[in-house]
């Protein structure tokens, strides 16, 4: 008995001492974390840096469907107009405020510092004449977006943007994507919406990022079934279940690389293991 105790005690050590050997192959060196940190480091400073990302995707300068046209420019948030400015505040407290609710005031504040920031990037929706528009979508050419710059009309909607790491993972995190009430439910929201998922693959993040308020129906359903996002390892209903009464949004996202749904969207293994060796999060 005492033999075969020594020997499952021998081979439990060697059992362990082999899965302490994987775990430290897995583990990367210092010098490979480091290196990739900086590569990191740099994809965002790069895409910060970037003055037009709407550049690379002139078919999406300009946008027609159902009796309405747009025409998309850039921006950046330290170089916006007093009347641009004066637009996003009313365009945020016009669609926000309803599912802030008591919590708007405080928000509006920090919305108001957000959003003239050096590193807030924009894409603003402006209306254009559009008498011969078609009731099927259509796409212009890089060749008829030449004229978008020069006959577009008034602001109808914005997309704000950042060049952000989260859990050591660049991402374009949208901070706010804002269409006028009689813009909305045409196509537009989608069509931004690819353009975003293009210019954070084109600028080479691991994923797009959103905060949506549970009190905003509309646009969970549209993020989550329209769009496939999921609520995020980050968000806080799935850091602590506890927490979904207290908080009252949701973190979003859709990862394009493995490492990065790993991270930021598949996380239940990992919690489960941490509630079953009694870990907090």
């Amino acid at each position: 008995m005492e033999f075969e105790s020594l020997q499952r005690r021998r081979s439990s050590s060697v059992s362990a001492n082999q899965n302490n050997a994987s775990i430290r192959e897995k583990r990367p060196k210092r010098s490979e974390v480091i290196a990739k940190n900086k590569t990191i480091e740099e994809l965002i400073k790069t895409a910060r840096a970037e003055k037009d990302h709407l550049a690379p995707f002139p078919d999406f300068r300009r946008f027609h469907v159902n009796g309405l046209s747009v025409c998309l420019k850039s921006g950046h948030g330290n170089k916006l107009s007093s009347p641009v400015k004066h637009y996003i505040q009313s365009l945020l407290k016009l669609n926000m405020e309803g599912p802030y609710g008591s919590e708007w005031p405080e928000e509006e504040k920090v919305k108001r510092k957000e959003m003239v920031l050096p590193e807030a990037h924009y894409v603003f929706v402006h209306e254009v004449a559009n008498s011969n528009a078609d009731e099927m979508t259509t796409v212009l050419t890089a060749a008829e977006t030449s004229t978008c710059l020069e006959d577009s009309g008034p602001l109808v909607g914005f997309v704000q943007y950042r060049f952000v790491l989260e859990e050591e993972i660049p991402v374009l995190y949208v901070y706010e994507l804002q269409l006028e009430p009689r813009v909305q439910g045409k196509g537009v929201g989608k069509f931004l919406m690819q353009l975003v998922e293009l210019m954070a693959q084109k600028s080479r993040m691991s994923a797009v990022m959103l905060t949506v308020q549970k009190a905003n129906v509309l646009a969970m359903d549209f993020y989550i079934n329209k769009l496939r996002y999921i609520i995020s390892a980050m968000s806080p209903s799935r850091v602590n279940p506890m927490m979904q009464l207290e908080k009252s949004y949701e973190i979003l996202c859709k990862a394009f690389n493995d490492e990065a749904k790993t991270i930021l969207e598949d996380r239940e293994d990992e919690l489960d293991q941490l509630d079953k060796d009694g870990s907090s999060y």
